[in-house]
């Protein structure tokens, strides 16, 4: 959603910080009076339902306590004073019992019940009532309207009829002061009325930095001016809406203004938070969005909507009525609302549980949790002796993989097996989309083994038909059944590649002009596409067979979309001529054309794509919410563009009205934002608009039909194209101009284009709840400017079930007024003659009686189907599928990052901190894939610590010092000291292992061990030391000796080594079992002693290096220290002192190797 409504305590904070210091609308709009801004004096007490308190006295401001305040609560309710919810004129001692006696309370504000846990604090203000005035600055399509009237307060009636009201429109110069002056304050006293002016530059000016949406002053106080001053303003009841995708824009100005240091004297902006206190993103805390009167946030609610804000896809949840049987799952904004009218429409409203969608590709793991909470409140009290019913249903996809999407919605059926069993759930599912038929299939095996009745169908199911059958009503009509969708399959032998440029039958291929050459078996495909300018074409038709298109972002996947939509077709060129990446530099990308490939270039600016490509006039622009906007200004500057499509969701209003309105006076036409795209089959494809391919092939969109339609929402649109497909010859062009409050072109637009394109014979209208652009079309029916027929419908009829206010999937379908609401819009629709159903259910069948009245009057002439070519499916896509297999690459047992959480070896790392196993634990897992007892990852850890470092002088570490001083980088340098390490330095360990072991599993004595090494001349590694002996022993080896012995079950092999050593040491005092031969016949031990391991497996380990791996790992610890130590102490260069090298350079009496220079 958008436009948000905000408390008034959050309002009245933005004013009083900013009505002094955002920066003026228009340099013209200038304060010109010693304007006195009002003072910010609000205070906010909170009910606490877990403690059953509200806020403390000594977190509220000091001037509480010693002034007459009013109090009321805070929480979107109008009209407080009539529901005698006001608080006048009360010192603190009074307010106090008056908030405590309502807090938590349930309170009945006309129709609607709530809970009362917000509530204002103010100074009470006594004025005259004729310093009352109203003030209210609102936003339409067009521009901003102030609305001002002489008289305020409760009783001030119909204001839209009676105030006066100065329009703003987009790109218009701002009004000077005296239009300001004689159009709003024509009726107020003169004293005033220059104040007044300033007041309401200055407010207006707030109103567009901070992106507000809506704001309602009543009353605007407006006192008289004492001893010489000025007039002194003051706003006693506020309401206001923010634009809630401009928050990456103003989040930060949001947040300076609720940090209530600010308005204390002397306090400095930082934004470091108190000792202990919580930091945010800025200065301040962001901006609360609280949901309407009535319908106090759940848990449930509040996840799912801190899920949706750390996701770029939309997961959105609304409980109804927790008691209610009917509960749904729905994939897609405007399906989620036909879902819901349909389920009204039979007369369940009462028993609708929840609202909410799914869309934008969520992850698995993302949908698992989204259906883990549905299920969790379908499942919880006392069980309905009715059971109940779960919807999982959804339009037809154009991106997003249904079978991934379900894995997720599957588990946590799952999970939740045995409390959907108790509570008698029954399932129904409907989807289409990429890769449906496995998402389905495993929805159907699932039903099978679950013991949980599901009922499952496709898009040859009407989208709301399964609604019926769950309710146990009898539809109306027989569902119709549609052409079952195809997998693409390999082309035939017979097919044919595009003729490629400079063909040769000749070994090597010919030269082309421009000094490229083909080879006979080249796989590219080069296009000629000339280097004329764009084709004309009439003004209704923006798109055909030759439109080429530039790409905005790099969006591999949609183009790649267009492009095998193009073949299929049968286009001579494909309709992407370039991509344009701000980031990447200048490059080629390589794209399909059916089974060959094709080049298609990226460039940095829209500049530099225009020069090379003179013939495109079409822009997708892929551009996030952020950049949109910038980008879409820059694509402005070069008039050879007519046509562009603006995918992102989530643009600040004000901006995409500006963008509708530059747009309008260049003559461009703009798609969306916040839409797929369109679609005009057999010429010319939008992004992703119409799915997969299919789904394009399944629904005729390789070629045309004789039906247009616009619709808002882009899975509805899938909806439409498979819909025409069954019922008429198809979609002659669709186009979804997004869900957004302000699009750049609007139906009237499109369906005008319909009415004079003659190959576009019936029109289809898909409209919904919120605003009034249906009605611009039922003007030009009636003005005779449309005079092809209509089908039309406005989806949202199930809003006036609702007892609280609800936002729809689309940022713009709320209604507003009773104008706005979809059964309003289809009852005006009907009585100007479109062909409207009674319900969504009968759409279809509307649609197949209108086509077959034009069919029977000749309108519309069917011509002969032709069959597409056949496309082959992409690599990738076909293995997600599991159509095709191939080998591994590589294989890995020790962890996995694919899935929600990071696993080692089979233990996912939250519990890997849970359980707090520690890094010998890790180790055990990653190195053994198998998690050690307690005191083997200790010894681990034991190892790690003892072989960190053993000082500088180290052939290690010297190597390191010495690289560190080259000014290498750290890596470079700790390579250089791990390469030292051997089997003279460090890599004893697995030699010492070998061995002890070999000796020992041999049988032979300690002293017959030392005798054969003696023989064979071969020392004994892991025995002895340069400096430690006897009676100087290693204390290194004293602590590990002394940790095995009190915590191995078993140290059989430490026990021969030290026999081993009184055999050694008899001969010489320093031939003592030394730290790595000690580590190695320990670890011995740890691997065949702990149980965890069989026989060979520990062989195994000790022969591939397992050993050396913890000497590697230890060290590298002392390595980084000594190249972090180095370059703190800025060590020059090392050079050794040449007299420490014995230089002998042998008498050489001729040289080796004579050479003669000519």
């Amino acid at each position: 959603m958008s436009s948000k409504a905000i408390r008034e305590y959050d309002a009245k904070l933005l004013l009083a910080y900013w009505l002094e210091r955002a920066p003026s609308v228009d340099p013209s709009a200038k304060v010109e009076t010693n304007f006195v801004y009002p003072q910010p004096k609000v205070a906010q007490v909170s009910w606490d339902p877990a403690t059953n308190t509200i806020t403390p006295e000594n977190s509220l401001p000091g001037w509480v306590f010693n002034t007459k305040l009013v109090a009321k609560p805070d929480q979107l309710i109008k009209r407080r004073g009539k529901a005698g919810l006001l608080a006048l004129n009360k010192t603190w001692e009074e307010a106090k019992p008056w908030i405590a006696e309502r807090a938590g309370k349930p309170q009945r504000v006309e129709a609607v019940t709530g809970t009362l846990n917000n509530f204002i604090l103010e100074p009470f203000l006594p004025h005259p009532s004729n310093t009352e005035y109203y003030v209210c600055i609102t936003s339409q399509r067009e521009g901003d309207s102030i609305l001002f009237y002489h008289e305020g307060g409760v009783d001030v009636g119909d204001v839209d009829a009676k105030a006066s009201k100065l329009d703003i429109l987009v790109g218009k110069p701002f009004p000077s002061r005296s239009t300001i002056l004689s159009t709003l304050l024509s009726q107020v006293p003169s004293a005033k009325q220059q104040t007044l002016v300033d007041f309401l530059i200055r407010l207006y000016s707030v109103y567009v930095d901070l992106h507000f949406a809506y704001l309602e002053i009543n009353p605007l106080v407006v006192l008289d001016a004492v001893d010489g001053g000025q007039p002194t303003i003051h706003y006693l009841d506020m309401a206001a809406k923010l634009d809630q995708t401009a928050e990456s824009i103003c989040g930060p100005k949001w947040s300076i203004a609720r940090d209530l240091s600010v308005y204390e004297v002397g306090s400095q902006v930082t934004t470091t938070a108190a000792k202990g206190g919580k930091v945010n993103a800025d200065r301040g805390p962001p901006m609360v969005w609280p949901a309407p009167f009535g319908r106090d946030l759940t848990k449930e609610e509040a996840y799912i909507q801190k899920l949706d804000a750390s996701t770029g896809a939309s997961l959105k949840l609304t409980v109804l009525n927790p008691e209610g049987r009917i509960w749904t799952m729905v994939a897609g904004g405007g399906a989620s609302v036909v879902y819901s009218d349909a389920i009204a429409a039979h007369g369940f409203a009462q028993e609708l549980a929840n609202y909410g969608e799914y869309s934008g590709a969520p992850s698995e793991g993302q949908t698992y949790e989204y259906a883990k909470t549905i299920l969790d409140l379908i499942t919880r009290g006392t069980t309905n002796p009715e059971g109940k019913i779960l919807i999982i249903g959804g339009g037809i996809a154009n991106f997003t993989n249904v079978a991934a999407t379900f894995k997720g919605i599957i588990r946590a059926l799952k999970e939740y097996k045995n409390p959907l069993i108790n509570h008698k759930v029954r399932i129904f599912v409907r989807r289409g989309g990429p890769n449906y038929q496995e998402g389905l299939k495993a929805m159907r095996l699932l039903g099978e083994s679950l013991g949980v009745p599901i009922k499952v169908y496709g898009p040859e199911t009407h989208i709301t038909a399964i609604v019926p059958l769950a309710l146990g009503v009898k539809p109306k009509d027989k569902t119709a059944q549609s052409i079952p969708p195809s997998h693409p399959a390999s082309p035939p032998p017979q097919a044919t590649a595009v003729e490629t440029r400079g063909g040769d039958d000749s070994g090597v291929g010919s030269i082309g002009p421009g000094g490229e050459r083909t080879q006979p078996d080249d796989q590219i495909v080069r296009f000629d596409t000339g280097l004329g300018g764009a084709k004309e074409r009439p003004w209704f038709r923006p798109f055909d067979a030759s439109t080429r298109s530039f790409v905005y972002g790099l969006q591999p996947r949609a183009i790649q979309g267009m492009l095998d939509f193009d073949y299929s077709c049968g286009r001579e060129a494909p309709s992407v001529a370039a991509m344009i990446y701000p980031f990447g530099g200048h490059h080629i990308q390589k794209f399909y054309w059916g089974t060959k490939e094709t080049l298609l270039p990226v460039y940095t600016t829209v500049e530099d794509a225009v020069k090379k490509h003179p013939e495109v006039d079409v822009v997708v622009n892929f551009a996030s919410s952020r950049s949109v906007y910038s980008s879409t200004l820059e694509i402005f500057n070069f008039p050879q563009i007519k046509a562009v499509a603006l995918i992102a969701e989530g643009v600040p209003e004000r901006h995409a009205r500006e963008i509708l309105h530059l747009a309008k006076a260049k003559n461009v036409l703009i798609i969306g934002p916040a839409t797929v795209g369109g679609i005009k089959p057999g010429c010319f494809r939008i992004g992703n608009s119409g799915g997969m391919m299919d789904n394009i092939i399944s629904s005729k969109l390789y070629r045309p039909g004789s039906i247009g339609y616009v619709s808002k929402s882009g899975g509805m649109s899938n909806e439409l194209n498979n819909m025409l497909s069954l019922f008429t010859n198809g979609t002659y062009e669709g186009i979804a101009i997004g869900g957004d409050r302000y699009p750049g072109s609007t139906f009237i637009d499109h369906l005008l284009r319909y009415e004079k394109d003659p190959d576009c014979k019936m029109l289809v209208l898909l409209g919904e709840v919120g605003g009034i652009e249906e009605y611009r079309v039922i003007e030009a029916v009636k003005k005779g400017e449309i005079r092809k027929p209509i089908v039309a419908w406005a989806i949202g009829t199930c809003a006036k079930m609702f007892s609280t206010e609800v936002q729809f999937g689309h940022a713009g379908s709320m209604a507003n007024s009773d104008m706005e609401t979809a059964d309003a819009k289809n009852k005006a629709m009907r009585a100007a003659g479109f062909i409207v159903p009674e319900t969504f259910e009968e759409l279809p069948q509307t649609l197949k009686e209108t086509y077959e009245r034009l069919v029977a009057e000749r309108k519309i002439v069917p011509k002969p189907e032709r069959d597409p070519p056949v496309i082959p499916m992409d690599y990738k896509w076909a293995q997600e599928l599991g159509l095709i297999r191939k080998p591994a690459a590589f294989i890995s047992t020790i962890s996995d990052e694919r899935g929600q959480e990071l696993m080692y070896a089979g233990m996912r790392i939250s519990d890997v901190f849970r359980d707090n196993i520690g890094l010998g634990g890790v180790v055990s897992l990653l190195w053994f894939k198998r998690r050690l007892p307690q005191w083997a990852t200790k010894f681990i850890e034991m190892v790690l610590m003892l072989t960190a470092d053993h000082g500088p002088a180290v052939s290690g570490a010297m190597n390191t010092i010495v690289a560190t001083r080259a000014g290498k980088d750290l890596i470079s340098s700790l390579a250089s000291g791990l390469l030292t390490i051997g089997s003279r330095f460090g890599g004893a360990l697995d030699e010492a292992a070998a061995m002890f072991s070999s000796a020992r599993d041999r049988g032979l004595t300690p002293r017959e061990f030392v005798e054969e090494c003696r023989k064979q001349n071969k020392l004994i590694s892991g025995i002895g030391h340069k400096i430690k002996s006897v009676n100087n022993p290693d204390l290194r080896v004293e602590l590990v000796k002394e940790y095995v012995i009190k915590n191995f079950p078993a140290h059989s092999l430490l026990d021969y080594a030290l026999a081993v050593e009184k055999v050694t040491t008899s001969k010489k005092d320093t031939l003592i079992l030394n730290v790595d031969g000690c580590i190695a016949v320990c670890f011995v031990d740890l691997l065949r002693d702990s149980g965890a391991f069989t026989p060979e497996e520990a062989d195994e380990y000790i022969k591939i290096g397992t050993l050396n791996g913890l000497f590697v790992l230890g060290r590298s610890i002392g390595f980084i220290g000594h190249h972090l130590d180095q370059k703190r102490l800025r060590a020059p260069l090392y050079r050794h002192p040449a007299d420490d090298i014995f230089i002998n350079m042998a008498d050489i009496s001729q040289p080796r190797v004579l050479g003669k220079m000519n």
